[in-house]
């Protein structure tokens, strides 16, 4: 259901925008859509809906917080191994001897300089 009236509703502001019928029209168009928006039925499904919203707001409020915390974490988390694992494997192949070393770094280094 909610497609069809978001598919309508852009079939409407398709016509609208490029419609060639003029002012007359638009005015017509305009006018039908206030009274659809503006008819009992249709402002109490909008009160019902407002209603709803103000009280799951906090939920997901709560929610989006939790599941953001989470992530931050997870994400500093990361950064810190990712720095340390670089660190490791720089001084580790600057270390060892450069002929032998050289094709295997070379590789990695191509792959983690596209990636910083």
């Amino acid at each position: 259901m909610k497609g069809k009236i978001l598919f309508l509703a852009g079939l409407g502001v398709g016509y609208v925008l490029g419609t060639r019928a003029g002012r007359e029209r638009y005015e017509q168009i305009k006018a039908t859509a206030s009274q659809f928006w503006n008819a009992p039925v249709v402002q109490r499904q909008v009160d019902t809906v407002q209603d709803f919203v103000k009280d799951k707001a906090p939920e997901v409020v709560e929610f989006v917080a939790d599941g953001a915390k989470k992530v931050a974490a997870q994400v500093s988390g990361r950064d810190s191994t990712k720095t340390s694992t670089r660190r490791s494997s720089s001084s580790s192949s600057s270390s060892g001897s450069r002929s032998t070393a050289k094709k295997p770094a070379s590789g990695s280094k191509k792959s983690s300089g596209s990636s910083s």
